[in-house]
C-alpha cells in the first residue's frame, strides 16, 4: 500500500476514534478541564498523530494506548466522584480571594494571581471597587465567581415584594422554513393555527427563517430581512389592573419595614382602602 494512502486511512481512523473517545469522556472534556482531564486531552492527541504518521510501527499499539488511557480516566471520573478527598487532590478547591470586601493575600499568592490581573477579572464583571464585593472565588477551573454586597447588589422584583408570573421558554417551531413538530406540540398549537397566523402577517412558510412562540402564546417571525411581532400592547383595562396590583404590593412592602407601630396602621389602611376597589378592579 502507497504511503500517502496509509497516512489517509491512519488519520481518517484516527479522527473517528477520537470523536468516539470524546464522546464516551463526556461534554466536560470540551468545556472546563480539570488538571487531569488536560493532561488526557494533550496526551490522546499526541497519540493520535503518532496513529496517522508513524509508519515504522504497528498502527494497533497506538489504538492500545489510546484504550488504556480512556480506562483510566473514565475510571479516574468515577472515582473522584464518590470520593471528595480524591476529588479535592485531582480537581482541586476553590480559592478565596476577597471576603468581606477585604483582598486575601494568601489567597493571591496560593493562585499566584496578582492584584492587576484579578481586578481585571473583576471589570469583565462589571465590577470596579473591590470593597463592593462580599465574597469571591477561585474555581478550580481557575474561573472568579463573585457575590456582591447587599447594598450593591442589583434590585429585583422579590426585594419589592412584587409577584411576578413565571416565565417559560420560548419553543422555536419553523427553522429554514422547516416546522419543528415537537415544538408545535410542547406550545399546544398544531399547523393550522400557524398558517392562520403566518397568513394574517402575510407570510409564506418558505419565507420564514425563524419563528418563535412566547409564553403568552405570541408569534414573533423572523424572515431575514425583518422581525415581525405579534405582541400587541396591553389593553387600558389590564395596564390599570398590573397597577393597582402593584401599588397594593409596594404597600405591603412599606408595612413589612415601617419603623413603628403608627406608621403600619397607616399603611394597613391603605391596603385595605386600595382593597375596596378589589370589585372595581375584577370589572375591569
Amino acid at each position: 500500500m502507497p504511503d500517502w494512502l496509509e497516512i489517509s486511512l491512519r488519520t481518517l481512523s484516527s479522527v473517528v476514534i477520537l470523536f468516539l473517545i470524546t464522546k464516551a469522556l463526556g461534554k466536560r472534556q470540551i468545556s472546563q478541564l480539570s488538571l487531569f482531564e488536560y493532561i488526557t486531552g494533550i496526551t490522546m492527541g499526541n497519540i493520535a498523530a503518532y496513529i496517522s504518521l508513524d509508519l515504522d510501527n504497528n498502527w494497533y499499539l497506538g489504538i492500545l494506548s489510546l484504550a488504556v488511557w480512556v480506562s483510566v480516566s473514565v475510571g479516574m471520573e468515577f472515582w473522584t466522584l464518590h470520593n471528595k478527598t480524591v476529588r479535592d487532590f485531582v480537581d482541586g478547591r476553590g480559592t478565596v480571594l476577597i471576603q468581606k470586601g477585604i483582598l486575601k493575600q494568601e489567597g493571591l499568592k496560593k493562585e499566584r494571581i496578582t492584584i492587576d490581573e484579578l481586578l481585571e477579572q473583576l471589570r469583565k464583571k462589571d465590577v470596579y471597587r473591590v470593597a463592593d464585593v462580599e465574597f469571591a472565588i477561585m474555581e478550580q477551573s481557575g474561573e472568579i465567581n463573585l457575590m456582591l454586597k447587599k447594598e450593591h447588589q442589583p434590585i429585583t422584583p422579590a426585594m419589592l415584594g412584587w409577584h411576578i408570573a413565571e416565565e417559560e421558554e420560548p419553543q422555536t417551531v419553523v427553522m429554514d422554513g422547516l416546522v419543528l413538530e415537537h415544538a408545535l406540540d410542547t406550545a399546544s398549537r398544531d399547523r393550522n393555527w400557524l398558517k392562520r397566523e403566518l397568513k394574517k402577517q402575510k407570510l409564506k412558510l418558505e419565507d420564514v427563517f425563524l419563528a418563535q412562540i412566547d409564553a403568552t402564546g405570541q408569534l414573533s417571525v423572523q424572515t431575514g430581512e425583518v422581525s415581525i411581532s405579534g405582541n400587541q400592547p396591553k389593553s387600558p383595562k389590564d395596564q390599570i389592573k398590573q397597577l393597582l396590583q402593584q401599588y397594593e404590593d409596594e404597600l405591603h412592602m412599606l408595612e413589612q419595614f415601617a419603623k413603628n407601630d403608627d406608621d403600619k396602621i397607616d399603611y394597613r389602611k391603605a391596603i385595605e382602602q386600595l382593597k375596596s376597589l378589589t370589585p372595581q378592579k375584577q370589572q375591569l
